[in-house]
């Protein structure tokens, strides 16, 4: 099977064989993390660019790793530093990016749909990296690869996503790949960080954490994003911690067999304990290494990569 797409705009395109193909693939390139020299020229001559207008640590990385280990010139946008601060569109920058001869652009943007806008405007392909609330896919197909390499299976598996469903992109994301694969899909969170029209998308809302937990085999927990105290979404930090935080309490009465999940940063003490961050049960850290591992799908997957080579040790 061929991976048919131009652009990772969000999981929605997707079939679930699409979802499937990736996930097989992002094996094969975990496999290159063994070896000693952890590098392949599958993209060779490919050139690939990171335009990031959001501040990001995790997955700005871990895409410029991914392209270094398959051999891709690489280059990042500053934007503060860019033309961008003199008024340039962004397609007009994307444009100029083209001009350079990028084979696929990395963008994040804090504006819903502002990579279909790219998309719809340049030859390179396109990958969202995180789009203000609407999709962060290659987050959501990373979760899918941690849950399938440490649970066996994502089909039948209930997932419980705790947190700010209202504004998170990954829970949106989350839930359309997971809907997809065949899992059953809770969302736990204070009503006012719950969309009232979530159950559309074929999921189990609970405003309470121990009722929503009962059962579950994956908790998901997201990142509270501090603003929205400010903005009156949270009566406080310590009331939703209180209410809503997984420590190792809420850990014991769901059962040493449910797996830990966060995509991180955590606000440790917030919306997680550092125990529980940090426990047996977590797969925090596994995350974020097959992000390295997912991205470098993803790349060779919309590019068109070489083969990748069986052996280079």
């Amino acid at each position: 099977m061929s991976f048919k797409h131009k652009h990772l705009l969000d999981l929605m395109d997707l079939t679930r064989e699409d979802i499937q193909l990736i996930l097989d693939t992002a094996e094969s390139m975990k496999e290159i993390f063994t070896r000693s020299i952890k590098k392949v020229p599958t993209l060779r001559g490919k050139t690939i660019i990171n335009l990031f207008y959001e501040p990001s640590t995790r997955t700005k990385s871990s895409f410029d790793l991914a392209g270094k280990r398959l051999s891709a010139d690489m280059m990042s946008l500053s934007v503060s530093t860019s033309s961008v601060v003199k008024g340039e569109s962004l397609v007009d920058t994307a444009r100029t990016l083209e001009a350079m001869g990028a084979d696929a652009v990395i963008m994040r943007h804090s504006i819903p749909g502002a990579s279909h806008l790219l998309a719809e405007s340049i030859e390179a392909s396109v990958l969202n990296a995180g789009d203000g609330s609407h999709a962060h896919p290659t987050q959501a197909l990373l979760d899918m690869y941690s849950m399938r390499e440490e649970r066996g299976k994502i089909e039948g598996q209930t997932v419980a996503i705790v947190g700010d469903i209202k504004h998170s992109r990954v829970a949106r994301s989350n839930i359309w790949a997971l809907n997809k694969l065949g899992a059953k899909v809770r969302v736990i969170g204070p009503p006012t960080l719950i969309p009232v029209e979530l159950e559309d998308m074929g999921v189990e809302v609970y405003y309470n954490l121990e009722e929503g937990l009962d059962g579950v085999d994956v908790v998901n927990i997201l990142r509270i994003q501090l603003e929205r105290q400010e903005a009156g979404f949270l009566p406080s930090l310590r009331e939703y911690t209180k209410f809503y935080g997984v420590n190792e309490r809420i850990l014991e009465l769901v059962g040493d067999e449910v797996t830990v999940m966060h995509p991180g940063p955590t606000n440790r003490g917030v919306e997680i304990t550092p125990g529980v961050a940090y426990g047996d049960q977590s797969i925090i850290n596994e995350q974020v290494t097959n992000g390295v591992a997912i991205r470098m799908a993803l790349l060779y997957l919309l590019t068109g990569g070489e083969k990748i080579e069986e052996t280079t040790n």
